[in-house]
This record gives structure tokens, C-alpha cells and sequence, in this order.
């Protein structure tokens, strides 16, 4: 009797060749394009609550471990950023790889102005919450007194 033979022993391999040969054909998608890009980028809900108002961001990072996460705020911005290791993968014959690792940056936009130095983040079972108190919208109209010079500096 022949050995049995793995049928799954060649598939990844022949599935990333054909992400190359398609991902240039598609415009880059499939996993070739992610690895050219140098990473992934992770789930993200924005939304505001709360008395007092905030912006809370909600990002899907399961499997990353919190020392490989962080986050900064430009203006208006929140930049996440962060690495996502491989599992470690010797004696593995992978049927199907979609998991997503390597170096990520996200650039979220937020709809106010926000107290950066009062951020608060949280990290519980892969998400990570950001909560980020709104400041409050400074008066659009603003009074400009007029001068009037008087008689001696009108010479001048």
C-alpha cells in the first residue's frame, strides 16, 4: 500500500503564488499586497457618549500583546500603531492562513478637539478602548474694540 499522502502539504505555497500572480493583476489584493505594505490594518469603530461628551475608539487587535500597541494624538487625530507577531510555526502545514501579522499605523480622524493629556485607554480581550474627553467648541465671534487715537498721536 502506497503512503498516504497530505493533500494540504503543497496548498499554501500554490494559494501565495497565486495571491502574487493575482495581486498584480487586481491591483494589489490579496496577501501579497498585504505583505508589501507592510502589515495590516486593525478594525476600528469611533463613536461619542457620555455626560461629560467624549470620543471613545474601539480597535480589533486580538492576538497583539499591549507592549507592542501605541497610541499618540496629533490634533485631531488618533494614531494607532503597532506590531502583531507570528505564532510560532515550526512542524505547522497550514491549510488556510488569513490572520493578519507584522507592522501596523492608523491614522483615525475624530469630529472635535479633545483633551489629549486626559486620554484613558483600556486593553481587554483583543480590543482596545480609547476614551478621549471633547473640549468644549471655543466662540466662533469674537469682539475687536476699536482705538481711537487721540488729538496728539493723530499728527504722528
Amino acid at each position: 500500500m502506497p503512503p498516504e499522502r497530505d493533500i494540504f502539504v503543497n496548498f499554501e505555497r500554490m494559494r501565495r503564488e497565486m495571491d502574487e500572480l493575482f495581486g498584480e493583476v487586481f491591483g494589489g489584493a490579496g496577501l501579497a499586497a498585504r505583505n508589501r505594505r507592510g502589515g495590516f490594518s486593525p478594525a476600528v469603530d469611533v463613536f461619542y457618549e457620555g455626560d461629560p461628551p467624549r470620543a471613545i475608539v474601539q480597535a480589533e487587535l486580538a492576538g497583539i500583546d499591549p507592549a507592542e500597541i501605541s497610541l499618540e494624538i496629533e490634533g485631531r487625530e488618533l494614531v494607532l500603531s503597532g506590531h502583531r507577531r507570528p505564532s510560532e510555526s515550526e512542524g505547522r502545514v497550514y491549510q488556510q492562513l488569513e490572520i493578519d501579522f507584522g507592522p501596523f499605523r492608523r491614522s483615525i480622524p475624530l469630529g472635535a478637539d479633545v483633551a489629549a493629556d486626559q486620554a484613558r485607554a483600556t486593553y481587554r480581550d483583543g480590543m482596545l478602548r480609547v476614551e478621549l474627553p471633547i473640549l468644549p467648541p471655543e466662540p466662533r465671534a469674537r469682539r475687536v474694540p476699536i482705538e481711537v487715537p487721540d488729538e496728539q498721536d493723530r499728527g504722528r
